[in-house]
């Protein structure tokens, strides 16, 4: 297989690679020597430059943080603080509980009284995708309720309830004890916890994200945040899809 084509501008693979989190230069280098880098679906050699604002990077497979200050973000959002860049009405935001050198932004939403997990960054491709539909990326909540579901509330839940903007997806739903439910969604309509618990006649009186996709952090204490590691942000963009089959479909 041929090599890609050189980059008359851009850093050098093993500088970007290391930068990226992938171990010193030398280690990087050894990556690119056992085959396991390639630069738009081609694979990579020592000395090739890479300009990063056109070229994507993938190693064993998955596409590579390279993005110039690409920095991800996990945050445990408590209750009374909303998820928005900033709040006319003058209450706490997402934006106040991440300390970071770069202007990063809330993927997705969760409600100003929803508890849990929300990623923070300033890598506007993942976004998209972790917020698109067709990426099916599932969101796991634990969910506290009015009154105990019975069997047959569970199953409507799970089978898809009628909501005011259409049937809801499958889901999967399981009883934790006593009024408390465990429930993955697959969706990200506006508040679709609370409205298909009230559907089958029970209101949420507390609701908390424990899972987006691959990531979760039960040790992550409300209100503080923390960057993702290489490892989960490369479990995150596999799970979009983002993987060598993808890259000639990648914007340039």
């Amino acid at each position: 297989m041929s090599s890609p084509e050189a980059s008359a501008e851009g850093e050098r693979i093993q500088k970007i690679l290391a930068r990226a989190g992938f171990g010193s230069r030398r280690a990087c280098e050894e990556l690119v020597r056992e085959g396991r880098v390639s630069i738009d679906g081609r694979v990579a050699e020592l000395g090739n430059r890479v300009d990063v604002a056109r070229q994507v990077v993938y190693v064993d497979g998955a596409l590579a943080p390279t993005a110039p200050a690409a920095v991800y973000y996990l945050l445990n959002k408590p209750t009374g603080v909303v998820t928005t860049a900033a709040d006319p009405q003058g209450r706490p935001t997402v934006m106040d509980l991440v300390e970071s050198a770069v202007r990063v932004f809330p993927v997705g939403r969760l409600d100003m009284n929803t508890e849990g997990l929300i990623i923070l960054t300033n890598d506007g491709r993942l976004a998209h995708l972790l917020t698109h539909p067709s990426s099916g990326v599932s969101k796991e909540y634990l969910v506290r309720v009015e009154g105990d579901p019975s069997p047959g509330s569970i199953r409507r839940l799970r089978e898809g309830v009628e909501l005011e903007d259409g049937p809801t997806s499958p889901a999967q739903v399981s009883r934790v004890s006593e009024g408390l439910l465990r429930i993955v969604i697959h969706e990200g309509r506006n508040r679709q916890v609370r409205r298909m618990c009230a559907a089958v006649g029970h209101e949420v009186t507390r609701l908390v994200r424990t899972r987006i996709g691959p990531i979760q952090d039960a040790t992550l204490a409300p209100g503080a945040s923390r960057q993702l590691s290489l490892a989960e942000v490369r479990r995150l963009m596999e799970a979009v899809g983002l993987g060598p089959d993808v890259a000639s479909t990648m914007p340039a």
